[in-house]
C-alpha cells in the first residue's frame, strides 16, 4: 500500500510540484497459509465478508479442495478465476480476462484481489490490479521457488509483448505477501531447478554465504523440494530455510531502495541482459530461470575474460549451474540473437548496457564500455567451454511444459494475430557497435500497421480478441 506526501508552489511560470509516495507491505513467512488452523490470510478479508481470487489452473488442481474449505471454514464467500498462464500467455488477452472478472465480481477500489501462483500468474494479475481504476491492492500467495523467491520481492508487474518479455506493465505494491514454503512438496523437480537459477544470480553477486550453501547442498535441495519433501534430511531442510531467508532479504536489501528502478545499475539484474530477448527465440519457450543462467554464464566467461573473477571462481559459478541441470547454452542463442538482445536492452536500460557481472563471486560491477566484437568472441569462447559440459551446455527440461505453461490452451488465431502485431512494431532493424553503451546506427521499426494487423489479423479485432477467451474462464 502506499500514501502520498506533496507539496505545490507557484513559479514565475507557473507551478512546481513535488511529491512523495510511501510504499509500505508485509511479508509472513506462513507454512500451511491454507490451513483452517491459520487464520491471518482470512483475517485479510473479514472486512468483505468475500474474496475474489486469481489462481494457476494447475495450483487450484492440487490445492482448489483446501482453498474452498478454507474460505468456507471462515464463513467468507469465494470465487476463483482460474487461468493457464505461460509466458506465450502472459499477454493482454489474459490479463483483460481477469480485468472482466474483477467487472463481473464487482471489485471495491481497496478490496485486495487474491493472486495464488507462480511468478507469471502474480505478475499478470498484479498487471491487472494496477490498471483497474489504475491503483486496486492484491495480495500475493506464491506457490513456485522463482515465486517465492524472487517475484515476491518486487512490485514489478508486467505482461510480454511480442517477442519482447515484460514489455508492458507498472509498479505496484501487494497489501501483504504470505511465503508459504510448504508448496514446494507438490511442485515438479523442473519448476525447483528453474527456481535455483534465482538463488545462484543473487548469491552470484551479492551473497558469497549463499552461494557456499547453494554449493554445498545443490543435489540435494532440488531432488528435496528446498527439504520440504517427506524423508528431506534436518540439515538439508535448515539449509534450505537459511537459504531462502537470506536470499529473500538480500533481495530486498537491494530492490527496496530501488522500487521503482529510477536507478538502472541494478545487481539483481545479473542473467538479464540477453536473457529477455533469448527466452522466447524458440517456438517452446525456454523456461525462466534456464534463460537466465544461459545469460548469467555467458556474462561470467565476460568477467573470466576480462580477469573479474579467476579461473578457479568462473570453474565453480559453471559447475553449479551444470550440477543443478541448469542451461548454460543453447543453439539458437548465436551472434545475431546476442546481437539483437543488445540493441533491445540498450533502450530498456537508457543507453547503456549496464551488464552485471561476479567481481570477485559475492559481489558484482557493471560492463558498459564494450565492442560487439568482444561480445562476439566472448560468445565463440563460450560455445567451446561449453563442449566440455554435457549436452554441451543445455539444460535438463529447459523447455516449458504443462506444469507451466497455458499457450497450448490458448493457442486462439486472435491471440496469434496479436503477437504477430506486437512482434513486427518490436522488430529490430540492425545495429550498429556500442560504444560507450550506445547504438548510433541502430533504430527499430516503428508502430505504424499495427492497429491495422490488431483488426484485420483476428477475426473481429481487438476488442473480440478476448471475448470468450478459454484462459481464465470463468469459475
Amino acid at each position: 500500500m502506499s500514501d502520498l506526501t506533496a507539496t505545490v508552489q507557484q513559479t514565475k511560470t507557473g507551478f512546481h510540484v513535488d511529491g512523495y509516495e510511501k510504499i509500505s507491505y508485509d511479508f509472513t513467512f506462513l507454512d500451511g497459509v491454507f490451513n483452517p488452523e491459520n487464520p491471518q490470510l482470512a483475517e485479510c478479508y473479514k472486512r468483505w465478508g468475500r474474496v475474489l481470487a486469481v489462481t494457476d489452473q494447475n495450483v487450484y488442481d492440487v490445492y482448489g479442495e483446501q482453498i474452498e474449505e478454507y474460505f468456507k471454514h471462515h464463513a467468507l464467500d469465494l470465487k476463483v478465476h482460474k487461468t493457464k498462464i505461460g509466458e506465450k500467455a502472459k499477454t493482454i488477452p489474459t490479463f483483460l480476462s481477469i480485468v472482466d472478472s474483477m467487472t463481473e465480481f464487482g471489485i471495491y477500489r481497496k478490496e485486495p484481489v487474491l493472486v495464488v501462483g507462480g511468478g507469471l500468474v502474480t505478475d499478470v494479475a498484479g498487471f491487472a490490479c494496477a490498471a483497474y481504476r489504475r491503483n486496486t491492492n492484491f495480495i500475493r500467495v506464491p506457490t513456485t521457488v522463482i515465486g517465492l523467491i524472487d517475484a515476491s520481492v518486487s512490485i514489478k508487474v508486467a505482461v510480454n509483448y511480442g517477442n519482447y518479455k515484460n514489455r508492458l506493465g507498472a509498479y505496484h505494491a501487494p497489501m501483504h505477501t504470505f511465503l508459504d514454503f510448504t508448496f514446494l512438496r507438490t511442485l515438479p523437480t523442473a519448476q525447483i531447478r528453474n527456481g535455483f537459477a534465482e538463488l545462484i544470480k543473487i548469491s552470484t553477486c551479492s551473497h558469497l554465504d549463499t552461494f557456499n550453501l547453494l554449493d554445498k547442498y545443490c543435489e540435494r535441495l532440488i531432488d528435496t523440494g528446498f527439504g520440504r519433501t517427506d524423508g528431506a534430511p534436518k540439515e538439508v531442510r535448515e539449509a534450505a530455510d537459511k537459504i531462502n531467508r537470506e536470499g529473500i532479504y538480500e533481495m530486498l536489501k537491494l530492490e527496496t531502495p530501488n522500487l521503482h528502478e529510477i536507478g538502472l545499475d541494478r545487481v539483481i539484474a545479473y542473467g538479464h541482459t540477453w536473457s529477455p530477448m533469448h527466452e522466447l527465440v524458440p517456438e517452446t519457450p525456454l523456461r525462466h530461470g534456464h534463460a537466465i543462467s544461459i545469460d548469467m554464464a555467458y556474462s561470467a566467461t565476460i568477467a573470466n575474460m576480462r580477469k573479474l573473477i579467476s579461473d578457479e571462481e568462473y570453474r565453480r559459478i559453471l559447475n553449479l549451474f551444470s550440477r543443478a541441470g541448469l542451461s548454460m547454452d543453447h543453439h539458437m542463442f548465436d551472434e545475431d540473437i546476442l546481437d539483437k538482445g543488445t540493441a533491445a536492452i540498450l533502450k530498456t536500460r537508457d543507453g547503456k548496457l549496464r551488464a552485471a557481472v561476479p567481481n570477485p563471486i559475492g559481489s558484482c560491477t557493471f560492463i558498459n564500455e564494450i565492442e560487439i566484437s568482444e561480445l562476439n568472441a566472448a560468445l565463440r569462447q563460450h560455445k567451446e567451454i561449453m563442449k566440455e559440459y554435457p549436452r554441451n551446455g543445455e539444460g535438463i527440461e529447459a523447455y516449458v511444459d504443462a506444469s507451466d505453461t497455458g499457450y497450448t490452451a490458448n493457442n486462439k488465431p486472435e491471440i496469434k494475430a496479436m503477437e504477430a502485431a506486437a512482434a513486427e512494431a518490436g522488430s529490430l532493424n540492425g545495429n550498429g557497435h556500442i560504444h560507450g553503451g550506445s547504438v548510433p546506427n541502430g533504430n527499430e521499426k516503428g508502430v505504424n500497421g499495427v492497429k491495422e494487423k490488431l483488426v484485420n489479423g483476428s477475426t473481429k479485432g481487438f476488442t473480440s480478441a478476448v471475448n470468450g477467451f478459454t484462459n481464465g474462464a470463468k469459475a
